[in-house]
């Protein structure tokens, strides 16, 4: 059978009965099952059943003579019940009431005596975004890129990788969670809405909303940008958390640049990616910011996941990458030329050296793209990144640095 699998829960025999027939007259949603009665904790048996039915919506009944258990039971479903919308069904008369619905994680608020026909109309919003999201397959993978202490150039990297991905692949979508967000700076992109507008409103972001909230940059990249003053991002584990999950199910590549945080919200985000690039340079205050940077972020996430890029690399004699991942106790995934007359003024320019093909620090952010988005995937999340050198060439022209980062086994 045809439509969108829809659950319905009242406290109101007579209003299931009711809102059953409205709802088979739209031609859109089909019962895939109806309760009398609120589900009141995350193991509540009610939850079970919404999610072996597979419902794709469900309808909360609010009555006006209690309002919170209704509220309280859109929180329950929308903390416990994965990729599902729900529809809140009340009266109008108190803004309160659907407010309240709203920020409990309600998509759709519709009058009481709502008319088959715009239940037709919530059901078609619905169906648009679904459609939407379904055109990238599975979920993104997350790169989230930081510094071992300012002016490594975790924006530079953030930003080219990203430019890069998304003239290979497409789908990719950049997100500026520095303080004070430069990277819509280096783009030269001029963005009106950005991150912190959507953390202040995820009580009712959807698809259509991201979309509005985000800046098109050159190549089709999508920015979701930064503080344009600064401005403390501070977001819970579990606003993050449901950030990341609709941001994941509508691009391929999500790149986050975490440029000068080391606090609780650098350590969400590195649990929440399947890789992070630690970027840093080889002096020693850089590498002995790593080494600690790396212990602060993977403390108790339990999975191996921070690498670390050499940036404006030069050859060090008497130090190999032996040292520096000694010196880090960090693995090294990758090296970026040193070419600050690039550089430089592609950042003033807002053109990224990515986009600039005969270039070698544009050749290097390419090939780090390509060797990101190849990656075997762990059953942890994590990706199989390792640099290695390439023997058989080495054997060839001994005593020269080859610079191949290649995924372990291949």
């Amino acid at each position: 059978m045809n439509g969108i699998a829809v659950s319905l829960i009242t406290e109101d025999k007579d209003r299931l009965n009711s809102l059953q027939n409205r709802l088979e007259d739209t031609h859109m949603g089909r019962i895939v099952f109806g309760h009398v009665g609120f589900p009141s904790a995350p193991t509540d048996a009610v939850l079970r059943q919404i999610q072996d039915v597979r419902a794709e919506v469900v309808l909360v009944d609010i009555d006006s003579r209690n309002v919170p258990r209704a509220i309280r039971a859109i929180e329950l479903i929308q903390s416990n019940i994965a990729d599902i919308a729900i529809f809140a069904i009340g009266g109008m008369s108190d803004p309160t009431t659907i407010v309240s619905a709203m920020r409990a994680g309600a998509r759709e608020y519709l009058e009481q005596n709502a008319t088959s026909k715009a239940m037709v109309e919530a059901f078609s919003r619905f169906a648009a975004s679904r459609g939407k999201s379904r055109t990238t397959s599975g979920r993104a993978r997350v790169f989230t890129v930081t510094n071992a202490k300012g002016g490594s150039g975790a924006t530079t990297v953030a930003v080219n990788t990203a430019i890069a991905l998304q003239e290979a692949h497409g789908g990719v979508l950049l997100v500026d969670f520095a303080p004070l967000g430069h990277a819509a700076l280096h783009l030269n992109a001029r963005p009106t809405f950005g991150i912190t507008d959507a953390l202040q409103n995820l009580h009712r972001l959807d698809t259509s909303l991201l979309q509005g909230l985000m800046t098109e940059c050159k190549g089709g990249l999508q920015l979701l940008a930064g503080p344009q003053q600064p401005y403390s991002l501070t977001p819970a584990a579990a606003e993050l958390a449901r950030l990341f999950d609709l941001l994941v199910s509508h691009f391929r590549y999500v790149v986050v640049d975490c440029s000068d945080r080391v606090d609780q919200t650098a350590r969400l985000l590195c649990d929440l990616s399947n890789a992070v690039l630690l970027v840093t340079q080889a002096d020693v205050v850089s590498l002995w910011s790593a080494g600690r940077i790396r212990t602060f972020l993977e403390e108790g996430a339990g999975r191996d996941r921070v690498r670390l890029v050499l940036n404006r690399y030069k050859k060090i004699p008497g130090f190999d990458d032996e040292d520096v991942e000694k010196a880090t106790n960090c693995k090294l995934l990758w090296k970026l030329p040193n070419n600050f007359q690039s550089i430089s003024p592609a950042i003033d320019k807002g053109v990224p050296v990515a986009l600039q093909s005969n270039d070698d620090i544009s050749r290097s952010f390419r090939s780090l793209a390509s060797m990101l988005a190849d990656a075997a995937a762990s059953d942890e999340g994590s990706l199989d990144l390792s640099y290695k050198q390439d023997k058989v060439v080495r054997k060839k022209a001994t005593g020269r640095l080859l610079i191949s980062p290649l995924r372990a086994g291949q």
